[in-house]
């Protein structure tokens, strides 16, 4: 599919779990700017709304006033300091939503040359659920997924048997 332009496990699976969840007739919004995924999407038929570069911590105009059906929010959660408020304010009654795990092998993400390309939160998979769960959805479906790395080490080891992602789908309870 993605194998050479893309992280191709990822999105892949990503897609795949969209394709079983989510009619190509139902409108996307899918948190943050534009990117690889949101084109993946679209290229598969799917209307997609993205955010503008808002801080979304402060700012969740757009999830109230944009019609949409469903949201997505893909490996965006651990970089915002309260996902909570934006799980709040999503209107949709469905969202997917990934996040990449906890490694207890390594330490949280923080880039050395991009102030906002870190993590705030490495969550733990219950840590997401329970956070569904607060804001009023029911997870119908979830998978986890591994993320090898061609290097050689211990850490490149573990990365090959240690899930990294959690992909969910959840409904709101009514």
């Amino acid at each position: 599919m993605y194998e050479k332009t893309y992280p191709s496990k990822r999105f892949n699976i990503t897609l795949d779990f969209l394709k079983k969840h989510i009619s190509t007739s139902e409108t996307i919004f899918d948190l943050g700017v534009p990117n690889p995924f949101s084109k993946i999407m679209e290229d598969n038929g799917y209307k997609v709304i993205n955010t503008k570069g808002e801080d979304l911590d402060t700012n969740q105009e757009a999830l109230r006033t944009e019609n949409y059906d469903v949201f997505t929010g893909f490996e965006i959660f651990e970089h915002l300091l309260n996902p909570y408020t934006v799980l709040e304010n999503v209107k949709a009654d469905k969202v997917l939503i990934s996040i990449p795990l906890r490694l207890w092998f390594s330490s949280a993400y923080r880039s050395k040359t991009d102030k906002w390309d870190r993590h705030y939160h490495e969550f733990e998979d219950w840590q997401l659920d329970w956070l569904l769960e607060k804001t009023g959805f029911k997870i119908v479906d979830s998978v986890k997924f591994t993320h090898p790395v061609k290097k050689l080490g211990l850490r490149p080891l573990l990365r090959w048997i240690t899930p990294r992602y959690y992909l969910v789908y959840a409904e709101r309870i009514k």
